[in-house]
């Protein structure tokens, strides 16, 4: 049988060296990957005792989460102006952006006693991170070809891993402790940077491209490049209010089905759960994908979860026996799309500014997410947690028209080797 290309070529020669070092990078990727993610959700976590300890409104505590999404904005755009991820060497940004947000998130748990400057920290954590996940990408695109999509979905799997840690922290002993949760994942992310200092770069990676702010440009002309990133945004538009939002959904539910008030440390649990599944669910759509195709993979997956966001107010409030499966199943899908549209465009876009074009993808959808986030408690107020995420249902929706749309494109060919 014939090997893969990936197999075959490598920077120091022979099949099994080659095939050990791309597993190597991917082990060493993922895993920081996964440590430094931590960061993004730990306020979030603490937020129910940070609120009763420093009296903060409701819109304050949903601005712990919406700062970091417009931080990260915020970052990405200006690491796509500056093109830093084709610039500058991944390995080096990735570590120093880790290091940088795990400091920010120590300095919340160790100084700050109010909601303006730990918003402000929030927010600087979440530019911090924009310098942690899309090179990620980009140094995995440099180790594959063949199962890219398998690749990068072991990566969002341990994005969707680490970003429910702060959960589990707050589950096993940091309920009434929010400084035990902030101070863990600050923890983890540093060892998280120190750990992506060791990846080396791929046989594949674009060497370093000049600064060129025409890029941007030719990236928002390519027909293709931008009906990946619409499925994209229909997907983000759901993704993270979900995930921000199910602890409380959980709870109210629980409290509806006639539950205590000892629900904080289960609802914490539910939530890793829900959010950690989509680690599985990510690498299994990754293989999916490489096989079948990145269209068929992202469409099935946004049907399932748009179907989702409507079927939760049918089940809200019913025991924990029905709930607790099918917001795992809704965990499982909401995020198995998600690497396939990095993946798709890193085999669409200009080869040389890959890192911009997937920076610029992940900026623009994390700037959905602060309305779509900030959308569901208002949407709380006026008809309650029953129908709360039903708004988010249009994102998947017109995600897969985008998708629909690509397949029908030539430029599909170049996905998953030809399989669209």
């Amino acid at each position: 049988m014939a090997r893969s290309t990936d197999e075959t070529r490598t920077t120091g020669g022979g099949w099994s060296r080659g095939r050990s070092a791309r597993w190597r990078a991917l082990c060493l990727v993922a895993v920081a990957e996964l440590l430094a993610m931590s960061l993004w959700f730990s306020a979030t976590a603490a937020a129910p005792e940070l609120a009763n300890e420093w009296g903060l409104t409701a819109g304050e505590t949903a601005w712990l989460t919406t700062a970091v999404q417009l931080g990260f904005v915020a970052g990405a755009l200006l690491s796509s102006v500056l093109t830093l991820s084709d610039v500058v060497r991944p390995r080096h940004l990735v570590a120093g952006s880790a290091v940088a947000g795990a400091a920010l998130t120590a300095a919340i748990a160790g100084f700050v006693d109010a909601a303006l400057p730990a918003i402000a920290l929030r927010f600087l954590t979440g530019v911090a991170l924009a310098g942690v996940y899309p090179p990620g990408m980009k140094i995995l695109a440099g180790w594959f070809r063949a199962g890219r999509g398998f690749a990068i979905g072991a990566l969002v799997g341990s994005l969707a891993i680490g970003s429910a840690l702060p959960h589990l922290i707050r589950a096993v002993g940091g309920v009434g402790q929010p400084r035990v949760v902030l101070y863990g994942a600050a923890g983890l992310a540093t060892l998280g940077g120190l750990l992506a200092l060791l990846v080396e770069p791929g046989p594949y990676q674009a060497p370093a491209a000049p600064f060129d702010p025409g890029a941007i440009g030719r990236i928002l002309r390519d027909r293709g490049t931008m009906l990946a990133n619409g499925g994209y945004f229909g997907h983000m538009w759901e993704l993270y209010a979900v995930w921000t939002w199910i602890p409380a959904f959980i709870v109210a539910s629980v409290a509806a089905n006639g539950g205590g008030d000892g629900s904080s440390a289960l609802a914490s649990l539910v939530a890793f759960g829900t959010i950690a599944v989509g680690g599985i669910g990510a690498v299994l759509a990754g293989s999916a994908a490489d096989r079948f195709g990145r269209t068929t993979v992202t469409i099935t997956s946004m049907v399932v979860s748009g179907l989702s966001c409507l079927v939760a107010g049918f089940l809200f409030g019913s025991s924990l026996v029905v709930l607790v499966p099918f917001v795992l199943v809704w965990g499982f899908a909401v995020v198995a799309d998600s690497a396939q549209f990095s993946a798709a465009v890193s085999e669409l876009a200009e080869s040389s500014y890959v890192g911009t074009a997937l920076t610029l993808q992940t900026a623009i959808g994390f700037l959905l997410t602060t309305v779509s986030i900030q959308l569901v408690p208002v949407v709380v107020e006026a008809v309650g947690w029953r129908w709360a995420f039903a708004p988010l249902a249009i994102g998947p929706a017109l995600g897969t028209l985008s998708m629909l749309r690509l397949r029908g494109l030539p430029a599909a060919a170049r996905l998953a080797g030809g399989r669209g």
